[in-house]
């Protein structure tokens, strides 16, 4: 298995010590070859979406261990969605291993990952059991600083893999392509960043793109660029024109993307709907090819704002 960039353990590093007031979360999606099934699952420490966190910050309680959960999102004809918020005392960290209340993820010897499933969704209590099985295709160990003071930062552990999913609840069994990373920050998202959009796409022959575009609070615009060789090698190119895409259509969730001049993206479908985020599978064109993307909005001045907050435990219960 190729490595790129590296001087650091291949682990994504469970362990992580995350500090008063910051987060840490290590993500995963994936869609399946048939084109028929989706996920994402989100594990955090200090979720960065929790109204209970936002809520606590503000007197003085800042234990991010104490606002963690395991966020399943299941697409396709059997939608769900997880995401109950549990105290420090559910929670439990070692190099390769985070448990958050009886779900687990779990990095392997042999640098594949697996995640343990055992929710319930909301807003109707739907059991989400059973394991999902990455393997990637290279591992990257290079980070990104994503603000000029280095608060926050990303890692794109796997930016190709392939995944096997076994649910019992749903009785769902699917096998695909998928990704898998880690974003971790020492303050609030919201303190740094107005607004961003992220997308992946695979390029075939095990190779991968990702873009990155970031609006900052204090701070001109960043934009990443990056195409991942099969060796694990990248390649950081110009990033393309940006380019509207139509709002979602309950929430009017702003969202854009990257795609080459001439040739601009378009939205498949939408996953997720929200009042402050949306996800998505578009297709663009990148580096001259046409690829399909999982894609990402995300609007922090709407997060943060009161009638978001109103909204949020109604889909994130806390126990």
């Amino acid at each position: 298995m190729a490595v790129a960039e590296s001087n650091r353990p291949a682990s994504p590093d469970f362990n992580l010590t995350v500090p008063p007031r910051g987060y840490a979360w290590w993500y995963v999606d994936a869609l399946s070859d048939d084109g028929q099934h989706g996920l994402t699952l989100i594990a955090f420490i200090g979720s960065v979406f929790s109204p209970y966190y936002f809520k606590g910050r503000r007197k003085g309680r800042n234990d991010p261990r104490d606002h963690c959960s395991m966020n399943v999102c299941l697409y396709g004809e059997k939608r769900r969605w997880t995401m109950t918020e549990r105290h420090a005392n559910a929670v439990n960290q070692t190099e390769t291993q985070l448990t958050i209340g009886p779900s687990a993820i779990q990095w392997n010897a042999d640098d594949t990952l697996t995640l343990q499933l055992n929710e319930i969704g909301t807003p109707i209590p739907q059991r989400v059991r059973g394991t999902i099985y990455l393997t990637p295709n290279f591992i990257n160990e290079r980070i990104f600083t994503l603000d000029r003071n280095e608060r926050h930062r990303w890692r794109p552990i796997a930016p190709s893999a392939r995944v096997t999913v076994e649910l019992e609840h749903p009785n769902i069994k699917w096998t695909g392509h998928a990704y898998f990373d880690r974003n971790w920050g020492d303050e609030p998202l919201e303190d740094a960043f107005v607004y961003w959009d992220w997308s992946r796409a695979e390029m075939g022959d095990n190779e991968s793109a990702i873009l990155y575009h970031v609006d900052r609070r204090n701070d001109k615009p960043l934009a990443l660029a990056l195409h991942f060789n099969a060796d694990g090698s990248i390649n950081e190119f110009a990033p393309p024109p940006d380019h509207r895409l139509p709002r979602t259509p309950i929430w009017q969730m702003p969202r854009s993307s990257q795609s080459d001049a001439g040739t601009p993206p378009s939205v498949v479908k939408t996953l997720e709907d929200t009042p402050f985020y949306s996800r998505s599978v578009i297709n663009a064109h990148l580096l001259g090819r046409t690829v399909e993307a999982v894609h990402e909005s995300l609007s922090l001045d709407r997060f943060r704002s009161g009638w978001v907050q109103h909204l949020l435990p109604y889909r994130m219960p806390r126990w």
